[in-house]
């Protein structure tokens, strides 16, 4: 197997992937608990990736996972840049194309976890469409 972004994430060495991958499973655990039926986990586009979508009925969330061992470099949301929106929105576009459904409502949300603390910012910004 090749090493880098389609690694293994049990052969993993770095914390910080090992604390996002957590983060992800703590955001997937709350999600179902809240209703959600997660219908995607990392999905690639190229080298962007949706950390997760959900269903919920008619709506559907993009969800990007920050996770933080503390706030000494700022809000886990402050590192959802609008470079990391766009990406973001151009990876939901592939999503709503292979996988959406008539009538389903998307909405782009972000979850923030420092020090196992979830914070889930619903709604947390709208692309421009065009």
């Amino acid at each position: 197997m090749s090493s880098g972004i389609h690694s293994d994430p049990e052969h993993w060495s770095d914390p910080r992937q090992q604390r996002g991958l957590a983060g992800e499973e703590q955001a997937i655990r709350y999600l179902q608990a809240c209703g959600w039926e997660i219908v995607a986990h990392r999905f690639r586009v190229g080298r962007i990736e949706l950390d997760l979508v959900a269903r919920r009925g008619y709506l559907v969330a993009f969800f990007e996972v920050k996770t933080r061992r503390g706030t000494a470099f700022g809000s886990p949301f402050e590192a959802v840049t609008g470079a990391k929106r766009r990406e973001i929105v151009k990876a939901a576009r592939v999503w709503m194309d292979r996988h959406g459904q008539r009538g389903d409502v998307y909405r782009f949300d972000c979850i923030g976890i420092v020090d196992n603390k979830l914070e889930h910012l619903e709604d947390a910004f709208r692309p421009g469409w065009r």
